[in-house]
């Protein structure tokens, strides 16, 4: 028999006996209008539970993970203001419900059974995924099992004391909220639940605000695997900076009355806190997981003995606020309403094809606002005596560096965060003097964890600013990628663009660094970033294409809600000379504030139809190099900069490649599963096609630093082979 219909049975039998669990005497702030709509929302929950079974046993539902058990999420919901942004743990059905019920015209039981029908009528995903969330409920959709949503839970609440300083046009939260996230006791164990608890500490305890709630929700086990018995509530306890609370889930009284007591605190302090919610898990893990085959049944039982409705019932009882008869009609309806609308809504429209599934993985753009640059008198009171360097021609580093202030100075929603980006200025100097002249609310010095980092930008990013983080090295950017690929590049997607998170992601990366480094600090394969969908990918070669392009990723991010990645080659910084010592043919001069490169634009050096080569950031200058021999044996080419990398500028490209009788690709990147394998794919039908591209290799340090990655003989060589040997 399902272990779901043991626990209805034993609930029908044991309120009709009174045959009630023991438990302490309801206590506490709770009133009986909320206690009313805690026990409605954790019967819903429970019918909910049941009714998405039997809908996947039948084939109209698609994905079940139940909440039964954890129902005292309600009493947590009823704790909180509804404008207060909830990130939810999958299992807190009741916390949302509990919500909808104070909030007018929501309705809950509808919605949810549109989301395990997956139903293109869900208002949350659109029928993408079996998600809890509401924008009206100020509930963000979480598909995470390994606490992936923690880190920007810090970042939202970081957001609200920025605030205070500067409301951003686009906010979506009132600066007197919390923040509210929570997690089972076995993802507390995954380095993103560690992360986010040490950040969240890490920052109260220099003072800034942190009003945020963490609720670890304690079922005992993860999926099959128990939590050692004490191990939870000691790591909890011991995590500095943050207030420890606990409560019986099993109780809504005193799970309100904790609640309450925290956020309270949290409201007046701007300081976080941990609630530990002791809660039991019913009918096993997900879908078909049987318990009784990793459990014994006397645990089983002994959980379901403990039913937190049963609970429940007593404390209404004893508390005055309904009889056991009350409560078990009220469950009996609950299940039946729930029941005949879930045969209605089984019958709405799903998604069918390719376009409607991918229709919200780019947000909707926001409305645009003319930008001519920031005034001149104020760019001349910050910029100093820069403004007179800006008359000669600069490196990379420091026309960025320009960069980055013209668009603090353009858009004051935006906010700079990353390891040693504030007072040192960056590891390349990339930052420097950005933190004197913005201050350190607007300039942010981070703790040296990259899923801390990207967690901050996303948080930033959902309440209205425009972070632009910092990765200071391509390869530190795997210790956190999931944060892009399944945090900030799914908000839009699973929320039906009702929520975004933009960003421009700087990072500095790739090879060709002189005597610095090796694998960890020079990263040549970008194929990690290139697949993640909705995600834009933008590469500069020169100094001034960088400024142009960084401003439109900036556009792009205020303007289109995009996630940027701004991937800055290292050794093109300090890049000054291109054919020749002091030559200064690699330098450019800083664009007028009011210029930029349009998003897909591709660059072309030449108008030879003999050759084209077809690279991006590196391999742009080698490719210059290669050209001057070419020219000294009497050929000619011309070069395209690809520019932007992900989503591949295929129509631009082909453009540019119109008459050329010969394309050679170059990749500094990896071989395989890098971005020539695209272009290659892309111009498989032409006739004469070549590709120059790094060995699959890591990159070495000292004299071999550039041995495995292309270099401007290779290209000249490969060109040559190309103009020589036949004649297409």
């Amino acid at each position: 028999m399902d272990r779901a219909d043991i626990v209805h049975d034993n609930f029908l039998r044991r309120v009709a006996a009174g045959d009630l669990p023991p438990g302490a005497a309801p206590s506490g702030p709770l009133g009986a209008d909320q206690a009313r709509m805690a026990f409605r929302a954790a019967c819903l929950s429970r019918a909910l539970d049941r009714q998405a079974r039997v809908m996947q046993r039948a084939g109209q539902g698609f994905y079940t993970i139940g909440s039964s058990g954890h129902e005292g999420m309600a009493a947590v919901a009823l704790a909180l203001r509804a404008g207060d942004m909830a990130l939810l743990h999958y299992r807190d059905a009741a916390f949302q419900i509990a919500r909808a019920l104070s909030v007018p015209g929501q309705d809950p039981v509808w919605d949810m059974l549109l989301s395990f029908a997956a139903s293109a009528e869900d208002p949350i995903s659109g029928g993408r995924h079996k998600v809890l969330g509401s924008r009206a409920l100020m509930i963000p959709p979480q598909t995470s099992t390994i606490a992936s949503h923690l880190p920007k839970a810090v970042g939202a609440a970081y957001s609200l004391g920025l605030m205070r300083k500067h409301r951003p046009v686009h906010a979506i939260m009132d600066p007197d909220s919390v923040v509210m996230c929570s997690f089972g006791d076995a993802s507390l164990n995954h380095s993103t639940a560690q992360g986010a608890l040490n950040a969240a500490g890490w920052a109260a305890w220099q003072g800034a605000p942190m009003p945020l709630l963490f609720v670890c929700e304690d079922n005992g086990i993860g999926i099959s695997t128990k939590s050692p018995p004490g191990w939870v509530e000691a790591v909890l306890r011991a995590r500095p900076g943050l207030a420890y609370h606990s409560a019986d889930g099993l109780d809504i009284y005193d799970t309100f009355a904790a609640t309450k007591a925290a956020v309270d605190d949290i409201r007046r302090t701007k300081k976080p806190a941990i609630l530990h919610l002791r809660t039991v898990r019913l009918y096993g893990h997900a879908g078909a997981d049987v318990p009784t085959t990793y459990l014994p049944r006397t645990e089983v039982e002994e959980d379901e003995a403990n039913d937190p409705l049963l609970h429940a019932v007593r404390l209404l009882q004893d508390a005055g606020v309904m009889t056991a008869t009350q409560a078990l009609e009220h469950y009996t309806a609950y299940t039946d309403e729930v029941a005949t609308r879930a045969a209605e809504a089984v019958k709405q429209p799903r998604l069918q094809t390719a376009q409607q599934v991918m229709a919200s993985i780019v947000p909707p753009p926001r409305p645009a606002t003319p930008r001519n640059g920031p005034a001149p008198e104020t760019r001349s009171e910050v910029f100093g005596t820069d403004m007179k360097a800006m008359a000669d021609p600069q490196p990379m580093s420091r026309l960025i560096n320009w960069a980055l202030t013209d668009l603090m100075l353009d858009r004051p929603e935006t906010v700079l965060m990353g390891e040693d980006v504030g007072r040192k200025g960056g590891v390349y100097g990339v930052t420097q003097k950005l933190h004197a002249r913005f201050g350190p609310n607007r300039v942010i010095d981070t703790l040296l964890d990259e899923q801390s980092i990207l967690g901050l930008a996303i948080g930033l990013g959902q309440n209205g600013f425009l972070p632009i983080p910092e990765i200071q090295f391509l390869a530190y950017l795997h210790n956190a990628e999931d944060q892009i690929r399944g945090e900030a590049a799914t908000l839009p997607f699973f929320s039906n663009g009702q929520f975004s998170n933009p960003m421009v992601l700087r990072i500095a990366g790739l090879g060709y660094q002189k005597g610095f480094g090796g694998h960890f600090h020079n990263d040549n394969s970008l194929a990690v970033l290139r697949d993640i969908p909705g995600l834009i990918v933008a590469c500069p070669s020169r100094g001034d294409e960088a400024v142009l392009m960084l401003r439109e990723c900036a556009r792009l991010a205020a303007e289109e809600q995009r996630v940027v990645v701004f991937v800055e080659p290292i050794a093109l910084y300090p890049a000054r000379d291109l054919h020749k010592p002091s030559d200064g043919l690699w330098m450019a001069h800083y664009p007028a504030p009011d210029q930029r490169l349009s998003y897909g634009q591709v660059g072309v050096d030449g108008d030879s139809t003999d050759l084209a080569i077809v690279t991006y950031g590196n391999g742009v200058m080698l490719s210059h190099q290669a050209r001057s021999l070419l020219q000294a044996s009497g050929h000619t080419c011309k070069i395209i900069d690809l520019r932007w990398l992900a989503p591949l500028p295929e129509a631009a490209l082909l453009d540019a490649l119109k008459g050329a009788r010969r394309v050679l690709v170059v990749d500094e990147c990896r071989r395989s599963g890098n971005l020539s394998e695209a272009v290659m794919t892309l111009l498989a039908g032409h006739p004469a096609l070549a590709r120059v591209a790094a060995e699959d290799s890591f990159i070495a340090t000292g004299p071999a630093y550039a041995a495995t990655l292309p270099s401007a003989a290779q290209i000249a060589a490969a060109s040559l082979k190309m103009l020589t040997e036949g004649n297409p």
